[in-house]
């Protein structure tokens, strides 16, 4: 096996040395031209800046701030208003980045361009009660002008900085904006329920349900009024009554009555005392009714009266007619009594009706009222958190370290880059090495010409080189000599016109190390 080995290693070897010329052209065309990559590379500068997130300094049981959200949203939002077109045009426009980029193409290149070479790395703390909590981020910028990569990042900054004291202090003015909406339309709401409220007790007033006592009474007032104009009225008709049965009545004094029109008027008189105190079912109502009936319908008391009545003059008639304009001016005064009581018994049947809408209606100016005075207190806290945006006391960004120009480049990392070049030299010289092996089919040795036949080899005759041979392999390496240095100055230069300026190869090197 040591045979073997030995025997493995002296073809590598013999392998080496006969193509030792396409390993070293090999070899040197891949080192000059990483190397020519490598030199051409430009510096890319990184700068970076801390800013702080500096928390609220009032208590937030004193003024709760109406800004919600969670930072790292915030942030997230901040960091696309950033990166959008307009704010990194005017960026570029200001600084005069990306030249090339805007000489061969349109400016959303650069654009697209400068949103990879801006970063935001927010630093956490740990938090036992929920997630880390953001205390600080850190903006960096690479470009290959260490003072303009140090201006735009302090730049960018600065705007991180005034566009979340912008978004604090207009999401603080929304919220009190539109707490003070709702609060003038509630006001308009309580308003308009006050105005019902005082509606409903300005035309139902009578008719709620903190009246139906008052009511109650005025209808027992006036039913007992109602009771006195009937007796009224019975008397003023049995008066009547009187008065046509003995006219002369009318014109004689009291005493010169007749017994009979004298007795049936205190049987009328008394009837309404018992009317007054009883009801129609009486008995004594009853007895008395019955007494003035018989008296009425006696033989002799219409002709009692007839030689009065022929003797005396026109005052009967005129007593007659006062008796009847009274007996009408007390049904007219019954009409508006039973009418009266009909207004008051039509409130009390509509009591519990308006008790019930003006419980609705103080309910709801109740709830309005509270919604109203709850939305109020949320306004006055909205307006205190406002004012708090707009002073130090709030939550603000502060930059604690501005970015200052880099001393040294960030990228390309030249010593580690040569070293790779050299690897990738050597491989490819192995592999050209090896690939011409492959291709090539003659015999180079007798050990070869044994392997592949098995006629015996009676021979061997040594190369012989003649004059002529030596001058044609003197021509043939001038000519790939200098075919050599031609393909390797026309790489060196391609790779020198492709590695130039070439910021995007210089950050793929660098493998996100920057």
């Amino acid at each position: 096996m040591t045979d073997d080995f030995q025997g493995s290693a002296s073809s590598v070897t013999d392998a080496i040395v006969r193509r030792r010329w396409i390993a070293i052209v090999v070899g040197v065309l891949v080192l000059a031209s990483s190397a020519a990559v490598i030199v051409a590379l430009p510096d890319v500068y990184r700068a970076s800046a801390t800013v702080l997130v500096q928390r609220e300094e009032v208590p937030e049981a004193f003024v709760r701030s109406s800004v919600t959200g969670e930072l790292e949203t915030r942030l997230q939002t901040i960091g696309q208003e950033m990166l959008s077109r307009m704010r990194l045009e005017a960026l570029i426009t200001q600084f005069g980045l990306y030249p090339g980029l805007r000489a061969r193409g349109p400016i959303e290149d650069a654009v697209d361009r400068m949103r990879k070479d801006i970063k935001v790395e927010p630093k956490e703390v740990p938090n036992s009660m929920s997630r880390p909590t953001t205390v600080a981020f850190t903006l960096s910028y690479v470009g290959t002008d260490p003072l303009i990569v140090a201006q735009v990042t302090n730049s960018l900054a600065a705007s991180y900085v005034e566009e979340n004291q912008h978004i604090r202090h207009g999401q603080a003015h929304r919220t009190a904006e539109l707490l003070k909406t709702q609060l003038d339309e509630l006001k308009q709401r309580l308003d308009a329920q006050d105005k019902q409220a005082v509606t409903l007790r300005e035309h139902y007033g009578a008719e709620l349900p903190e009246q139906t006592t008052a009511n109650l009474a005025a209808i027992e007032r006036l039913n007992t009024e109602l009771r006195l104009n009937s007796d009224k009225q019975q008397r003023a008709m049995d008066r009547r009554d009187a008065l046509q049965l003995d006219p002369a009545a009318a014109a004689r004094p009291a005493g010169d009555l007749t017994p009979t029109a004298k007795r049936l008027m205190d049987l009328t008189d008394e009837l309404a005392q018992l009317r007054a105190r009883y009801t129609e079912q009486h008995p004594d109502v009853r007895r008395v009714e019955m007494e003035i009936a018989r008296l009425q319908s006696a033989p002799g008391a219409t002709a009692a009266g007839r030689p009065a009545a022929t003797a005396g003059s026109a005052r009967p008639r005129t007593a007659i007619a006062e008796a009847d304009q009274e007996i009408q001016r007390l049904a007219r005064e019954e009409q508006a009594l039973r009418k009266q009581i009909a207004t008051y018994e039509h409130r009390v049947e509509n009591a519990p009706q308006r008790g019930q809408e003006m419980k609705e209606t103080s309910r709801d100016y109740g709830n309005t009222a509270e919604l109203y005075y709850s939305l109020l207190k949320r306004y006055e806290d909205a307006r205190l958190a406002e004012n708090l945006e707009t002073r130090p006391s709030g939550e603000q960004f502060r930059v604690l370290d501005s970015a200052l120009p880099p001393a040294d480049p960030a990228a390309p990392n030249r010593l580690q880059l040569l070293l790779m070049a050299c690897v990738l030299a050597i491989a490819a010289a192995a592999a050209a090495v090896f690939a011409a092996e492959q291709l090539d089919t003659s015999f180079h040795s007798l050990d070869d010409l044994r392997a592949f036949t098995r006629i015996p080899v009676l021979a061997t005759v040594p190369p012989i080189v003649t004059a002529r041979d030596v001058a044609g392999q003197r021509w043939r390496f001038a000519v790939a000599a200098a075919g050599v240095g031609c393909a390797l100055m026309v790489i060196v230069l391609v790779s020198r016109h492709v590695a130039g300026g070439n910021v995007p190869l210089v950050l793929m090197l660098a493998r996100g190390k920057i």
